[in-house]
Parts: structure tokens; C-alpha cells; sequence
């Protein structure tokens, strides 16, 4: 058996983006490495028969970031941007299927954002800073409070100004066949996100905010219809918070559009689906999260959703108005795309890392390619379900180390935590640089995914739960299935260690505060302060209605006695550098290593930084509880 190694974690490579051809006969995916293997990001564009007939084939091959691959109405083209003319600025290109051999469409100085291939006409719409566009230099940021003054008369874009880091995106509209680009809508100074072409090609679908980047808290967001042959535009009001994904869908009255937010009133919350004409809740009342939409075939909208560990694929009975099951994946599906009266998903398991599937929306789905062997033993992973302390029903996941089973222990027991705190571990292949739980049972330790209340896949109620309380049962619930573990012999309660990034972070700290059963910690990106988290990070009000000074570990970081491992990206703008500062300075000689890497945002990118944090932390662990 061979010997799993940090390096083979990180060129793993993983696939996303499938898209099915229009006639259904065809995939086109994007694949890259899990690390950055230089300055920029590589990822290549790969195309297989539908059924699974043939193996994938590399499509138009670079060794540059060709990404986010679409298909032309006919299915005999495929778009996808690409920065292989300047790196690191992407414009779009064209490809025929049979030759490969890349047309480029723009020529774009800022480079393109996103783009919509708009039916029948052939053009595209654009997303795109103006090409002379830049930040003041130096840069002034205003941002007035209140409504007094002049500006408080006006509308709500001239209440305040805020020059942005990042350039405002606009909508533009390419001709391909003279390659002429021209403006399209007007909406003033907000910045264009996202855009979705009706299938006829007589309308778009364009989701704005206030400002480009998300650090003032101010980016409140707008749902507007535009007429791509006259700029018309019809302003749809106000959308549910963090609004995404719009997708058209058609019932027997004509086209609707729909598109994920968070379920109201609170910030804290899970996601919904809702109607865009009305802003009309169509998951209220559901106990699973639904995570990404679709548009089938034959026009009507399907789902995936988040069931506790597993994925369900359902679409929407419009004259019920619930959504109905057509297919369950033990684990994982992301990505979802579906045409010509099939779907593709990226998927994995247990047991399988992830790959792209295709086949009708009910299954079976077909494998695109073999599965990679590797000639490793790999831990074996279980599920676990249990009650919390209130009677709350929860799940999670346990990883042995290979080739043992639960009477070989009590082992050392790694409990991880996932971030967000609004996400969950799926029954999928952990190995990752960040949810590596493969690679720390490879190093002899059992490894505990536990899903506590605040995270995806339990409905809204489970999610809202943890508003203005983190640290409080959502902690107990980590402690009971660690109890558990115990009293069932697989964990030892002398060799506890416990670790997370961002919110996992944050309750990796928060443990140590409140607890010294575990002997080594480590935080990643973790908040330690929540009133200076939402003063200084990118999502401001969201972090304040999650925690207070009373439950921000740097209050209680004076009983912290266990080790903790620190580590952080320096340029992290979600959690800034200075909340591990914090902790750093507050442990002052107590045990305790503090690394930065440099380049680094709220995730690890670079290959050898991902590298270095496997072996670190896999050390951390092995030395304080072996």
C-alpha cells in the first residue's frame, strides 16, 4: 500500500462547473489542483460523452485558468474564460467541440468577470469593471450614518459613498461576430454581481449591490429585468439578503425566476428559495437546506439540497407549491447543471473523492471517467447520530485510522469543526488541506466531524438557533458526541485535541476558554473578538448578531492552559490578521506558536503553504498527544 503524503493532497485534482450540452450528449467541466501550484491559478477544461462512454478528454489545453465553461444553444461551441493571453486576467473565448482550437472574444483591459449567453441572437452579456475604471488614488472612503443632511433627501445611492477596492462591475453587451461591446442598463453607480438570460433571450435577470466589495456592511442588494435589445429596465425591489443564483424556471402560466437568499427576518439563518416577483418564501417550512438551483429540460426547477449528511436532487411541483425527491447521493452533489433532460453533478462520498456524474434527474447517475486509484488505505469513515443534551437530534462523522476498527481503541481523538457557522460535513471524502480528516487518521488518530446546531442541512429553526449565542449549545453539542465517543471506548480522554478554521476557529479558541480537557488546539482564521470582528471585517452585522464581547474568546482567554497552534493568512479580509494577534498577545508565555502565511486570505491557496499547514498541524497533534 503506498504512503499518503501532503503532496499528493494538495495536486489532487478536483473537478467543478460541469455543464450538459443543450441535445444532452455532452459534459464540460473545469478541473485544478487543490494548491495553487504557482502565482496563479491553473485549471483545465475537460469534455466527455454524456453516458460515460468514453473517458474525459483535456478540451483546448493551455496550462493556464481556463474556467467557468458553457455551452452555445446548438451544443456545438463551448465558451469559458481564460487568462491565457495575460495571466491572471481572464477575457472569453469560444471553442469549437470537435477541433478545440480557442477563438478570443474580448479584449477587455480590467479583464471579464462573468458573461450570459443570450438565446437566439448569439451575443453576450458581459460582466465587467469600465475599462478606465480605478479606486481615487489615494483612496477616500466615505460612508455617512443617518439621515441628516443634504444627502438624506435623495435616493438611497447618494445617502453614501464608499470608494470601493474593487472596481464596480457593469453590464455590457458583446457581438461576437464584430466583437463590439457595448453598455447595457443603466443602474447608476451600483455594481452589477450576477445576471441570468430568460430562455427566450427577451430578458435578464440582474442581481446589483450597493458597493463592489463587502467590507462597508452596506452592500444592500437590488433585483432588476433588462431588455437586452433596448437597456430597458424594470426594477423587481428588494431581494432577500445575500441573494444568488437566479435561475429561470416555467410553469404553464410562462417564466418565473427564483434565486436562493436567507430566510427572514434574522441574519443568522438558513437559506431559502424564494420567487422573485413577490420575494415569496417556496422552502418555508422545509427542515432541509436547499444549497443550489437549476433549471431542468423541460423548464421546470430543481434543487439540491443539504439532508443532514447526504444530498437530495428534488424539483418543484408549482401546483402544490412543495418541492418533490427524485434522487438521494449518500454524501455530497455540488455544482449542479442540467439540459437536455439530464443533470450533471460533482459528487462524492464515503469512499470516492469527488467526479462528475450525468443522467437523468431521478438516476442513476454515471461516473465520468474511472475512479483514481491510489494505492492507499484509506481510514474508515462512519456515521454518527446522537441527542444533544435538550434532546436536539444531530449527526456527524467518525474517521478511524486505516486498517483499524472500534476495538482497537481508545485512540486520540482530533475533533474538527467546520466553519460558516452555516455549513456541514457531508458523508464525503475528507482529504483536503483543510478538512484533511483522512490525512490526520493517517497519523493514528481517530478524527471526530461533528455537526452541531447553527450548521446546513437540519432547515431554518436549526440554523437560527445559534443568532447572538455562539459558544453556548452549539458547544455542548461538540462535548456530547465527544462524551459519547468516550464512554463507547473509541476516544481517549487523556488525548483530546480539537481544531477548525474561521468558525471552527472561533469554537476551536472558544474550547480552551472553557474547558482544559483538550491538550492541544489548533485555530485557524478563527475570530477571537466579535465586537472587532464586525468593526473591521467584511461581513460586519452578520458577525455582531453572532456573538458579543461575552462569548469572544479573548474574555476568557486568561484560563486558556492548553497549547494552541495559531494560524492565519495576512491579507484574510473576512477575519482580518489582527483577531489572531489578539489571541497571540493575550496567551503571552503560556505554550503556544503563532504562523502567518503571507499572501494568504481567509484560505490557504498556495501549494506549499497548504503543504506546510498538513505537516504543522499533523505535528501539533502527534506531540502533544501521542
Amino acid at each position: 500500500m503506498g504512503k499518503l503524503t501532503a503532496e499528493a493532497v494538495v495536486d489532487r485534482m478536483v473537478p467543478q462547473r460541469p455543464q450538459v450540452s443543450p441535445d444532452g450528449r455532452w459534459v464540460v467541466f473545469a478541473s485544478s489542483p487543490v494548491g495553487r501550484p504557482g502565482e496563479h491559478p491553473v485549471s483545465g477544461l475537460w469534455l466527455a460523452p454524456a453516458d460515460g462512454s468514453e473517458p474525459p478528454r483535456e478540451f483546448a489545453a493551455a496550462g493556464v485558468e481556463d474556467r467557468e465553461p458553457r455551452w452555445s444553444p446548438d451544443s456545438a461551441w463551448v465558451y469559458f474564460l481564460s487568462d491565457r493571453a495575460d495571466r491572471g486576467t481572464a477575457q472569453l473565448y469560444r471553442a469549437g467541440r470537435e477541433d478545440g482550437e480557442p477563438e478570443q472574444l474580448t479584449d477587455w483591459h480590467p479583464g471579464i468577470g462573468d458573461y450570459v449567453l443570450l438565446p437566439d441572437s448569439g451575443a453576450v452579456a458581459l460582466i465587467a469593471p469600465e475599462e478606465k475604471a480605478a479606486p481615487a488614488d489615494p483612496r477616500v472612503r466615505v460612508v455617512r450614518g443617518g439621515a441628516t443632511g443634504p444627502a438624506a433627501a435623495g435616493p438611497p445611492d447618494s445617502r453614501s459613498t464608499w470608494d470601493t477596492v474593487a472596481r464596480p462591475d457593469r453590464l455590457w453587451l458583446l457581438d461576437p461576430s464584430t466583437r463590439a461591446v457595448r453598455a447595457l442598463g443603466d443602474f447608476g453607480p451600483r455594481h452589477v454581481v450576477e445576471a441570468a438570460a430568460r430562455p427566450d433571450g427577451r430578458t435578464l435577470a440582474v442581481l446589483t449591490w450597493s458597493v463592489a466589495d463587502r467590507e462597508p456592511g452596506l452592500y444592500e442588494p437590488r433585483l432588476h429585468l433588462v431588455d437586452p435589445t433596448t437597456g430597458a429596465r424594470e426594477d423587481l425591489g428588494v431581494p432577500a439578503l445575500e441573494a444568488e443564483s437566479l435561475t429561470w424556471w416555467r410553469d404553464d402560466a410562462g417564466w418565473r425566476l427564483a434565486y436562493l437568499g436567507i430566510t427572514p427576518p434574522g441574519l443568522i439563518s438558513g437559506r431559502a428559495i424564494f420567487a422573485a416577483a413577490d420575494h415569496r418564501n417556496l422552502t418555508a417550512g422545509m427542515s432541509v437546506c436547499p444549497v443550489e438551483l437549476a433549471r431542468a429540460g423541460d423548464g421546470r426547477l430543481l434543487a439540491l439540497f443539504a439532508e443532514g449528511l447526504d444530498t437530495t436532487i428534488r424539483r418543484l411541483d408549482p401546483a402544490a407549491g412543495t418541492f418533490t425527491e427524485l434522487g438521494r447521493s449518500a454524501g455530497s452533489l455540488l455544482h449542479l447543471s442540467a439540459s437536455g433532460g439530464s443533470i450533471a453533478v460533482v459528487g462524492s462520498s464515503a469512499t470516492e473523492p469527488e467526479a462528475v456524474h450525468c443522467g437523468p434527474p431521478g438516476g442513476p447517475l454515471t461516473r465520468l471517467g474511472e475512479p483514481r486509484r491510489h494505492g492507499i488505505r484509506w481510514g474508515t469513515q462512519e456515521r454518527v447520530s446522537y441527542r444533544a443534551d435538550d434532546g436536539l437530534e444531530l449527526d456527524g462523522l467518525l474517521i478511524l485510522p486505516p486498517g483499524r476498527t472500534r476495538a482497537d481503541g481508545p485512540f486520540p481523538l482530533v475533533t474538527l469543526v467546520h466553519g460558516g457557522p452555516y455549513d456541514r460535513f457531508a458523508d464525503r471524502f475528507q482529504l483536503g488541506w483543510f478538512r484533511n480528516g483522512q490525512w490526520l487518521a493517517a497519523a493514528g488518530f481517530a478524527v471526530f466531524l461533528p455537526n452541531p446546531r447553527g450548521g446546513l442541512g437540519h432547515g431554518h429553526a436549526f440554523a437560527a438557533s445559534v443568532a447572538g449565542d455562539v459558544g453556548g449549545a452549539e458547544f455542548t453539542d461538540i462535548l456530547t458526541g465527544i462524551d459519547l465517543l468516550v464512554e463507547a471506548g473509541v476516544a481517549d480522554a487523556d488525548r483530546l485535541g480539537i481544531g477548525g478554521g474561521s468558525h471552527g476557529g472561533f469554537m476551536a479558541a472558544w474550547a480552551v476558554t472553557q474547558t482544559d480537557r483538550f491538550k492541544a488546539a489548533v485555530v485557524n482564521a478563527g475570530v477571537i473578538d466579535w465586537p472587532l470582528l464586525a468593526a473591521t471585517g467584511e461581513c460586519g452585522r452578520y458577525d455582531l448578531a453572532l456573538g458579543g464581547r461575552e462569548n469572544s474568546p479573548i474574555t476568557h482567554a486568561h484560563r486558556i492552559r492548553t497549547p494552541v497552534l495559531i494560524v492565519h493568512g495576512e491579507d484574510d479580509a473576512n477575519v482580518p490578521l489582527s483577531q489572531a494577534e489578539l489571541l497571540h498577545h493575550a496567551l503571552g508565555d503560556r505554550p503556544h506558536e503563532f504562523v502567518v502565511y503571507p499572501r494568504e486570505g481567509h484560505s490557504l491557496r498556495e501549494r506549499g503553504h497548504q503543504i506546510d499547514f498538513l505537516h504543522r498541524t499533523r505535528a501539533w497533534f502527534s506531540d502533544l498527544l501521542a
